[in-house]
């Protein structure tokens, strides 16, 4: 089976980096890791090691460097932020901890401030401790609202890892082989993806929005769908088309489905809009959120629903141990804080315009680079072997991956072949631009060794 979530850790490749890396202290702590720790494919065996992190950097055991261009989606503010780190601080020595049946400050600080943020009427909350937890939630009240339990999702979507997210999700690697058999009524469709259309077709001015229109053909032809679950923009990433959501809400209205939207890795402001769905003139029905909420330090999940679907109340849909810890809500409310004082939104905005246009500028007439795409500060490169045909190298971008952390850049590849860059919302301009001429130099010179220029 092909893992496509992330760069193989078991490859050649990452066999010959860590080689190169000589043999150190960071060697000696992975070969400790993987002894450790049990493997799975995106994390043991480590491609290195972390000894410290500021802002938009990491520095290994070795006093190497590397801009994270990755951070699990949980760095917006860049690592240990000083407003978020002293609201931890304060909150860890007025309260550290409260059982779920006593409520607190901090936890009706954040649920109020979570609804007001948020368009529409999505005003009632519930916090977990991860976005896996969240999307479960979600998918209860769904249940618990309509009466029904089928779901629509897509393929090669993520949503978590315990067994009710990885059955709506579509990544193989999270729900193949020993994963199943996974929860009955997960029904599935092929995403929207103007680059490589499911349906043939060569572009969103012509397709009729066909990705919309099979799930409008499911809904009807199911007629007992709970919820249509989805990355508002997939963090591939991917684009929806022009009127994409505008129709698929449309279509949920028409037979009784909810929509979710999972905002876990794209929410909070990473997209250039606070929520990503709001690029597309929609609000959903339900919204979770995840990761960069803990200011990239503590883990906080949040579902937001409209008022109207707090119908749980006799059932213990959440009921987590950490559920209104006011230490993890104090840092989600300080780093909400930080996101409006910094103006950090329209700066994700206008800095991605800017990276999207550099890259374009300097890598669209190479043979190897298939598609620049992307929204605020989650973009990506998608490289290819064959430009004409759409024909993808996760070869060369795996050779592009280590040259690029090599010169100080770390980011993920997705899809098996696409470079995703996102780089925290705080970073500085001139960082930005480095790293983007790091990428690119290594995009360059992998194109000139494959013969492709």
């Amino acid at each position: 089976m092909q893992h496509v979530e992330g760069e193989d850790n078991r490859s050649e490749a990452r066999a010959a980096w860590a080689r190169a890396q000589g043999a150190g202290p960071g060697a000696a702590l992975i070969a400790r890791d993987a002894e450790a720790f049990l493997h799975q494919s995106l994390s043991s065996p480590c491609v290195s090691t972390i000894a410290r992190a500021e802002g938009i950097w990491i520095e290994d055991l070795e006093g190497r460097r590397y801009m994270d261009f990755h951070g699990n989606s949980v760095h917006h503010l860049g690592y240990g932020h000083p407003k978020v780190i002293a609201a931890i601080k304060d909150q860890l020595d007025a309260l550290p901890f409260a059982p779920r049946r006593f409520t607190n400050e901090p936890a009706v600080a954040l649920a109020e401030k979570l609804g007001a943020l948020a368009p529409g009427d999505l005003s009632k909350v519930l916090f977990t401790t991860g976005g896996s937890d969240a999307n479960e939630v979600a998918l209860k009240i769904a249940r618990a609202a309509t009466g029904r339990f089928k779901t629509l999702s897509f393929w090669d979507a993520f949503h978590g890892a315990g067994f009710g997210a990885a059955s709506v999700g579509g990544e193989a690697t999270f729900r193949s082989h020993i994963a199943g058999p996974l929860l009955p009524g997960a029904e599935h469709v092929a995403p929207f993806h103007c680059y490589h259309c499911a349906y043939g077709h060569p572009g969103p001015e012509a397709c009729g929005l066909a990705c919309a229109k099979m799930v409008e053909y499911v809904l009807a032809r199911e007629g007992d769908v709970a919820a249509v679950i989805a990355e508002p923009m997939r963090a591939v990433p991917v684009v929806p088309p022009p009127g994409y959501w505008q129709a698929v809400q449309a279509a949920c209205h028409r037979h009784g489905a909810l929509l979710i939207m999972d905002e876990i890795p794209t929410g909070l402001g990473k997209t250039g809009e606070m929520f990503a769905f709001e690029h597309d003139g929609i609000t959903p029905d339900i919204v979770t959120l995840g990761k960069a909420l803990g200011g990239g330090v503590l883990p906080i999940a949040a579902v937001l629903a409209r008022r109207d679907l707090d119908v749980c109340g006799e059932f213990a849909i959440g009921h987590y141990t950490h559920e209104k810890n006011p230490v993890t809500a104090r840092a989600a409310l300080a780093t909400l804080e930080v996101i409006e004082e910094e103006d950090l939104v329209a700066r994700a905005a206008r800095l991605g315009e800017a990276a999207q246009a550099r890259l374009r500028e300097r890598l669209s007439g190479l043979a190897s680079v298939g598609d620049i795409r992307g929204r605020g500060l989650m973009f990506g490169v998608e490289i290819v072997r064959d430009r004409e045909g759409r024909v993808p190298a996760p070869d060369l971008a795996e050779q592009i991956y280590y040259r690029s952390l090599a010169a100080g850049v770390s980011f993920k590849i997705s899809a098996g072949n696409v470079l995703t860059l996102s780089p925290p919302l705080v970073i500085a301009e001139e960082d930005l631009w480095t790293a983007l001429d790091h990428v690119a130099a290594a995009v360059e010179a992998v194109t000139e060794a494959a013969g492709l220029c």
